[in-house]
Formats: structure tokens, C-alpha cells, sequence
């Protein structure tokens, strides 16, 4: 049976029922994990889900991993190798 989409509000409460701070363990860890990557999925930056979800980027960024995430790059300008001059 399939379960019915969550909407944006009830994603919302799971960051709201965590307390900043408390160790976040089992089903409600994979819960917050599963919402983070389908909000990471999404566009959404590990900064900006730290701030929503009360943790740290360190915790975002781990929980990330640990869903098997393939993080994006920082973005920006890089730095690549010196264009030859003619």
C-alpha cells in the first residue's frame, strides 16, 4: 500500500519536533534523513536545510552521506589550469 504524499507543513513538523540539539535516533532519524535528502534532491542547499532543521552543517552533511547522497560541488568559480597564451 502506497503511502500518500507528505505535504510541505508536515515535512516542516519533523524539524519543528526535534529539539536543536537532541540526539536524533532511530525511526526518527531515518525519517529526518529521508526528508533531508528528498529536500537536498531538490535543490535545497546543506546550509539552508541546517537552518530549517535547527542542526549544524556538519550534522546535515553527515546525515546526507549516510543516506548515500552524492553531494554536489561548492559551486563558484574554480580554480583549473593557467589557458596557454599564444
Amino acid at each position: 500500500m502506497r503511502r500518500p504524499e507528505r505535504t510541505s507543513h508536515e515535512e516542516d513538523r519533523v524539524a519543528e519536533t526535534l529539539k536543536k540539539g537532541s540526539r536524533v535516533t532511530g525511526a526518527a532519524r531515518d525519517k529526518l534523513a529521508a526528508d533531508l535528502k528528498k529536500k537536498y534532491d531538490s535543490g535545497a542547499s546543506i546550509r539552508a536545510l541546517a537552518e530549517e532543521t535547527g542542526r549544524s552543517y556538519g550534522f546535515v552533511h553527515r546525515m546526507l552521506s549516510e543516506s548515500g547522497v552524492t553531494l554536489r560541488g561548492r559551486g563558484g568559480a574554480t580554480r583549473g589550469k593557467k589557458a596557454a597564451s599564444a
